[in-house]
């Protein structure tokens, strides 16, 4: 390749990777903002979070004193002259308001109270940004959390309550979201959300397909690098979140008591930011496991002669299972939207061509080779391995115990005892001669055996 080939190469390879980054915070926003059931599920997972409860049950109680006269409530509820202890029976109960609105908001009716208002001001949100006709308009409106319910079970735990659905005013416990004169901007940050969230996706495998279809030779080497950059683009969204987290934190809170609750609230809504981050993950391992497949090492070559009879005999079943998963992945992604339709298919679509590349190598490589081939030669290592291991443990059981020869190492006869003649040594040769061909006919012994062991009687040792 020339010069310039190989640095657009890099470049696309590095925008691709960059893309990817991007492309994480795009999809996070698109889902978290524009997605009602991924927004209550995270909604559940607020207020089951005992920092997030506090700093609600702390706005429930706060709500509750601001709309009603409790000290004049609990005149006209208590008898005689104890109406002149309203004033710190007041005071008393709000402490003991304060104290119990978290465990209030532990209860499963409160934390429905809390989805059915997150899932109807989300809703109400969605239909004013996607400006259907039934939503409130711009001018006319704004989109508010109403927690009136939940301020209204409070005061019926406390004791207060029966009397007190009536006196609240229609706003307490209404947390403005958006109002009239922002939604109009609003609309248009949804409207290049939902555009942004596809272009940069299909960007990213355009630069990474391009940057793979001009590698040509040493494709492999870009495809390895592709996953390198998925890797590196889905750990530098993890680094990014938590570092924009405390500098979020910090601006936006001031109140130090409220920041607990805060931190929490930023680590449960990013999460969704960190199980994107970790699919780009997983793909760029993926692609890096492709890359290694076409390498030249010698790992990679015996896996593609393993695979080279599948892929050039069983082609069909091969794109049959991919299509397969490629339908499974899609119908359990979360959400089944044209984006994720889109970059499915072209995920897909560089699966199959990576088949199709490995099928022509591995032609090229091994056009001979055979399942069986592979098979065989590991059945006939392992029987060859058990063999060996009998052969050595029935010759152990046969062997004959050796006769020592007068000029053998540690000397010869014992002293005071003279040395047996060369005859003897002669007769015992020739009576291990007579066992092993006993043992011959009688099938203890193979003809190979007996003739490793005549030589070996013959040769005057065990070596």
């Amino acid at each position: 390749m020339s010069r310039a080939r190989r640095r657009s190469i890099k470049a696309l390879v590095v925008v691709g990777s960059i893309l990817a980054f991007l492309s994480v915070f795009a999809i996070w926003t698109e889902r978290q903002a524009l997605n009602t059931d991924d927004w209550v599920d995270t909604s559940g997972r607020l207020i089951q979070n005992e920092k997030v409860r506090a700093a609600v049950g702390g706005y429930l109680v706060d709500q509750l004193y601001a709309n009603v006269d409790i000290e004049k409530e609990l005149e006209g509820i208590l008898p005689g002259e104890t109406k002149d202890l309203a004033g710190p029976v007041s005071g008393g109960l709000r402490q003991v308001a304060g104290s119990g609105a978290e465990e209030v908001l532990k209860s499963s009716t409160a934390q429905e109270l809390w989805k059915d208002a997150n899932r109807a001001t989300h809703e109400q949100l969605l239909a004013v940004l996607e400006n259907k006709k039934e939503a409130v308009s711009t001018e006319e409106g704004q989109v508010t959390l109403n927690l009136g319910g939940l301020v209204t079970n409070l005061a019926d735990q406390v004791g207060i309550g029966s009397q007190l659905a009536e006196k609240l005013p229609p706003d307490a416990g209404q947390v403005t979201i958006l109002r009239s004169d922002q939604l109009k901007t609003a609309q248009d940050i949804v409207v290049a959300i939902k555009g942004l969230a596809l272009i940069l996706s299909l960007l990213t495998l355009l630069a990474f397909g391009l940057a793979i279809y001009l590698s040509r030779e040493g494709r492999w080497v870009t495809v390895l690098f592709c996953g390198i950059g998925l890797i590196a683009a889905g750990f530098a969204v993890i680094v990014f979140r938590s570092v924009a987290g405390g500098i979020v934190v910090d601006q936006l809170v001031k109140e130090e008591s409220v920041k607990p609750a805060a931190e929490a609230a930023w680590s449960i809504s990013t999460s969704l930011m960190v199980s994107i981050a970790t699919t780009v993950i997983v793909f760029g391992v993926l692609a890096g496991v492709a890359g290694w497949l076409g390498s030249p090492t010698g790992s990679a070559r015996a896996s593609r002669r393993f695979m080279a009879p599948v892929l050039r005999d069983h082609v069909a079943y091969v794109y049959t299972g991919l299509v397969l998963l490629v339908c499974i992945y899609f119908l359990s992604a979360p959400t089944q939207n044209l984006r994720s339709f889109l970059t499915t298919l072209i995920i897909g679509g560089f699966i199959a061509f990576g088949i199709h590349e490995m099928r022509r190598q591995t032609e090229e490589e091994f056009s001979d080779a055979q399942l069986a081939d592979y098979f065989g030669g590991a059945r006939e290592r392992v029987v060859g391995a058990v063999k060996s291991a009998n052969l050595s443990e029935r010759a152990s059981k046969l062997r004959l115990p050796e006769v020592r020869r007068p000029n053998d190492s540690g000397g010869g006869a014992p002293p005071g005892q003279p040395e047996a003649p060369a005859a003897d040594e002669e007769d015992a040769r020739l009576r291990r001669l007579q066992q092993l061909a006993d043992l011959r006919e009688k099938g203890a012994l193979s003809d190979e055996e007996f003739a490793a062991e005549k030589a070996r009687v013959l040769g005057g040792g065990d070596s």
